[in-house]
Formats: C-alpha cells, structure tokens, sequence
C-alpha cells in the first residue's frame, strides 16, 4: 500500500505544474487577445470551442474519466481566456465615464449612449419623498422587500401581464441588475453553461462569468433581422447547459421576437429543463406584439423588472424579479448576505409610483425613436426599425471602421454614443439612445452625420 504522505506529494507536484501551465495558458491568451484586437476580430469564437470540446470529450472517453469534471475544468479556462482578452473592452459604461469626466471640466456632452430617460419621475414620487420619514419607513426589513410593496406589486404586475401572481412570487432587489446577478449566482454552479444571445447588454455575460459560468453565445445579424434560429440554440445545448438569458424588447436592437419563435425558445428550454432568465425591463416601450415569459407558466422562468426605465427612477435604483417561490428564497438569502434589505425609504416610494399613470412616457420614447430611425435613414445607416426599448443599433459601413475608436472621437466633439462591441462581436456598430428631448437628438444626430462624412 502506498504512503499517504508520498501520494500527497505526488498530487501537490502535480498542482503547482498545472500552475504553471496555466500561467503559461494565460500568457498565450493574451497575446491570442492582442492578435485578435489588430485584425479586428472578436473576442468569442463559438465553432473553435466546440471543436476543442469534442475533443476533451473524445479524451474522457480514452480515458474513462468523467466528463462532466472535465468539461466543467474546461470551461473555467475558457472563461479565464475571455476575461484576459476583455480586460480592455469598452461599452457605453466607459463612454459614459468619459463624458462625465469631460463634462466636469466644462465641456458641453449629448448623452446618447447610455439608456437614462431625461424626462422626470412621476408627481407622486416627489410627494412620497415627503411621506416616507412621518409613516415610519425608515427601518430595517425583509430580505425580499417590503410585504405591502410586494403585495402592490403583485397586484401590479398580475394585470398588466394577465398572469397570476403573489406576493411569494416576488422578490425587490436594488435595480434589476441586482436580480439577473442573484438569479445566476444562486441558481447556477461554476462550470454550469449560460446561453445568451447576442448582441445582448454586457451585464449578463459579466454576472456569469463572476460567478464562474461558462457564457455559450449565439450570435444574431442583422440580414436575419436579429433573430436566433431553433437550431442555433439546439447546438448550444449540452449537459452543462442551466440558463438560457432572454432580453425583448431587446437592448441595444430594440427587436421583439415573433410569438412563434419565442414559444419554440420556451419549449426547448423546457424539454431542456433550463432555466429561462427573462430581462423585461423595456416592456413599457414594446411598440409592436409582445409576449411576457410569465404567459408560460413555467416554473423555472425568472423575469427581472425595474423603475428605471419605465418611471425614469434611475438614481433610485428599484427593481424587482418574479419567479416561482423556491427561486425567491434562493435569491433572497444571497440579497440578504449582500445588503440586508433594499432601503425602506425607496421601497415606498417605488410603490406609490405604482398608482402613477407611465402611458406619456411610452408615447414620448416612441416619438423620440422616430426621429433617431428617420435621421438614420437620410444618413443611410443600416439597421432595422426597432419595435420596442429605446434604442437604435445601427451598422457604419466604411471600410475599417471601428466603433470603439469611433466613440471615443465622437467624445470630442461633444457627442456620446455606445459602441458596438460592448454588446458582442459588433465592431462596426454603433448604438444611440433616444433619451434626449427632440432638439437635442436632431442636433446628436447631426454631429453624427457630419463625423461619418468625414471619415
């Protein structure tokens, strides 16, 4: 029988190689990433690792190992490789960082590059701000949100969905970001799989990769109108496949799905058994048919909602996900490990904004995407209208153009616009929000012009 101590060895020896093939591994990433930047490719090549897959795959099989820890294994490096190789990536985040830094030494910046409404939160908000402090909601409180906001909400979202759904179901979270992150950490493993389809807003790619999820991508065109075909998704599917993410009305193309495709989507995730993580927070600008997720009654859907966008509460950072009740528990004692409970204060004032009649709101965006989608027509953009959000995602087609160096020029002559790659493989794409009055957004879109023909 062997020495335990000489086995030990034998396996720590074998740790701190593996070590150094790592380090070797990432130093290869890296230069793989700087290759990739100059000839202008993406970072996520989808066939190359299917192909290195199999062939792990074919290995466990050679050797009778299992292949669930393999692939698992291999997926964390994957996910190392894109991180080396994202370090550097810009998104509207970064742009609009560096507007704000430029605005703060005194020059005038058009935001249009990230999705904030200029337009004030309803009346009643301004009147809850006065209530909050007499009516005692100003103390600590449960993990899930306030029962009184959770019933209202409840309530709230049964109606305008036509579904059924309870307080149980319903967990308030400090933005719906909070609740995409809490829904892939608590309900996904490291090495789990997470299907997402692009172009698709950076937070879902970064929340799982956080939480040490493998991110499959599946990339959409514009010559396909920005749908996913059924068979794109089937051949992501996998044994490690746990989530696949939805965002319609879609940021940054504004694309609603065909009710047909988005049913075929459910039942394959169903037969699947996966997780179905439904972003939903553009459902007030959904501008042509749209379907929730909650019409399927599926038990393993979560729907994010948030204020920000639908009652311009930005900077009061409220949403709140609607799941089945075991999901809500399991998010609610990570939000609870994290930040207690969402503030009280907030909480009421979300819920008065409920009684708060939003239509306005959902006419002034679809005025405002008007003018973006005819001012990009005259320009000769290519992109397709949007049905929903309030967005413009659009195509510069001249030779080389790279919408990151593009962004960071526009910077300069003070417009601030999102570049492409921040929501995948979209050099040559730019998005604009439709977030500014209309004599504002005449004038962005102006700049704009005059820049592309400068190119």
């Amino acid at each position: 029988m062997a020495d335990i101590n000489e086995l030990r060895s034998k396996m720590d020896e074998i740790t701190i190689e593996m070590i150094k093939l790592l380090k070797t591994r990432t130093d290869i990433a890296k230069e793989i990433g700087d290759v990739k930047k100059n000839i202008g490719k993406g970072i996520t090549d989808e066939t190359r690792e299917e192909n290195l897959r199999s062939k792990v795959i074919k290995l466990c099989n050679d050797l009778r190992f299992d292949e669930t820890i393999a692939s698992k294994f291999l997926n964390f490096l994957l996910n190392e490789s894109v991180k080396v190789q994202s370090s550097n990536k810009q998104t509207h985040l970064s742009i609009f960082l560096k507007a704000k830094a430029l605005e703060q030494n005194g020059k005038k910046i058009i935001h249009m590059e990230v999705g904030e409404p200029d337009f004030s939160p309803p009346e009643i908000v301004r009147n809850a701000l006065g209530e909050v402090f007499d009516k005692g909601f100003v103390k600590y409180g449960q993990a899930k949100g306030m029962p009184a906001f959770r019933e209202a909400l409840a309530k709230y979202t049964s109606k305008k969905f036509s579904a059924k759904i309870s307080h149980e179901n319903i967990i308030v979270s400090p933005g719906a970001r909070f609740s995409i992150f809490t829904a892939i950490s608590t309900l996904l493993n490291p090495g789990d799989e997470i299907i997402v389809i692009e172009p698709a807003w950076p937070a879902y790619k970064e929340c799982a990769m956080n939480a040490g999820i493998k991110v499959r991508t599946i990339t959409t065109t514009l010559e396909t109108n920005w749908e996913p075909s059924i068979e794109q998704i089937e051949k992501m599917i996998n044994s490690n496949s746990k989530m696949i993410v939805l965002n319609y009305p879609n940021n940054p193309t504004g694309k609603i799905l065909p009710e047909k495709l988005q049913d075929n989507i459910v039942d394959i995730a169903i037969k699947n058994n996966l997780y179905i993580l439904s972003d939903e927070i553009y459902s007030e600008y959904a501008f042509s048919n749209w379907k929730s997720i909650l019409a399927y009654n599926y038990d393993k859907s979560i729907v994010t909602q948030s204020f920000s966008k639908s009652h311009a509460m930005t900077g009061f950072r409220i949403g709140y996900a609607i799941a089945s009740p075991v999901i809500i528990e399991k998010m609610a004692k990570l939000e609870s490990l994290c930040l207690t409970s969402v503030s009280e204060p907030i909480q009421y004032i979300a819920m008065k904004a409920l009684e708060a009649d939003i239509s306005n709101n959902s006419n002034t965006v679809k005025q405002r995407l008007s003018i973006l989608t005819q001012a990009a027509k005259e320009m000769k953009l290519d992109f397709a209208v949007p049905d929903g959000a309030i967005y413009l995602f659009a195509r510069i087609n001249k030779e080389g153009f790279d919408g990151v160096k593009f962004a960071n020029e526009l910077l300069e002559k003070g417009l601030a616009i999102a570049p492409g790659e921040g929501f995948g493989d979209y050099k040559n794409y730019i998005r604009i929000s439709a977030c500014q009055d209309e004599k504002t957004l005449k004038e962005g879109m102006n700049i704009l012009n005059s820049t592309i023909r400068g190119i």
